[in-house]
């Protein structure tokens, strides 16, 4: 016969069935993601094919359509053909000059300044020399003595007296006379007491909100890529998309040879 103690000392954690659902989730949660991310390289791999095969042969029907444009064009001289002429032809051409413009104007982080100004008819000025005001020098030099990081005793207050201090150079070096003073009101307040930890059951139903709100990104990035070109050229012909391609490509040569008989056919004419 069980004792009530024996009953007692087999019963679960209250956790443990948490435990159990968050180990489920974060399992189909792997799962989902080797799915979508298995989808995703399919789908990049086949369009760099695409690109490797069919690319050249869009680009040669956009050099034909802008050639028959213009044979056209240089017929007629009519003013509507000559536009179209020109809207052909812009398509194959590259935009001369992007790289040299853009030299010295810009990098990874945007536009320079200087190149901010004259896009918007403003002189480039030279950055202004900062004097800070006799209040900001007086809360400086109370807070770096009060602040230092000699006068702390143990390595984790030395730390967060450089930090703070690192903060007050900042403010004092722009001459911010208002943020000198929130930081004198700040450590007149003292160190922030440590936050209090969650509970384990707290940290179990964050972990599974967190995995719902990943599982909800995948299913927005399986979507888009489903609901792309590529991914529906695939679904034509998921068991053989090389097939699809050489289709694709025959057809492809069938309107260039259209097009280069129409291109000769009209320069052929007197």
């Amino acid at each position: 016969m069980t004792t009530p103690e024996a009953g007692q000392s087999q019963a679960p954690r209250p956790e443990e069935r948490l435990e159990q659902a968050v180990r489920a989730a974060e399992q189909a949660l792997i799962e989902y993601e080797i799915a979508v991310e298995t989808f995703r390289v399919e789908v990049e791999n086949f369009a760099r094919l695409h690109e490797q095969r069919l690319g050249p042969l869009y680009t040669r029907i956009e050099e034909l359509d802008a050639e028959i444009a213009e044979a056209k064009a240089a017929r007629t001289g009519d003013p509507e053909d000559i536009r179209r002429a020109a809207e052909a032809r812009a398509q194959v051409m590259p935009i001369p000059g992007v790289e040299e413009l853009l030299h010295g104007w810009m990098d990874g982080d945007g536009l320079f300044p200087e190149a901010v100004a004259m896009l918007t008819d403003q002189p480039v000025r030279p950055p202004q020399r900062v004097r800070p005001s006799e209040e900001a020098r007086k809360l400086y030099r109370e807070l770096a003595r009060k602040a230092h990081p000699d006068l702390a005793q143990e390595e984790a207050e030395r730390k967060r007296r450089e930090e703070f201090l690192s903060r007050v150079n900042a403010a004092y070096a722009r001459g911010d006379e208002a943020l000198l003073r929130e930081l004198a009101e700040e450590w007149a307040a003292g160190p922030v007491p440590p936050e209090r930890r969650p509970s384990p059951a707290e940290e179990l139903y964050a972990r599974l909100e967190w995995l719902a709100q990943r599982k909800e990104l995948l299913t927005l990035v399986a979507r888009e890529l489903e609901d792309g070109a590529i991914a529906g050229m695939l679904r034509l012909a998921p068991d053989d998309p090389d097939r699809l391609l050489d289709e694709i490509a025959d057809r492809l040569r069938a309107d260039i040879a259209q097009r280069e008989a129409e291109l000769a056919a009209l320069l052929g004419q007197d």
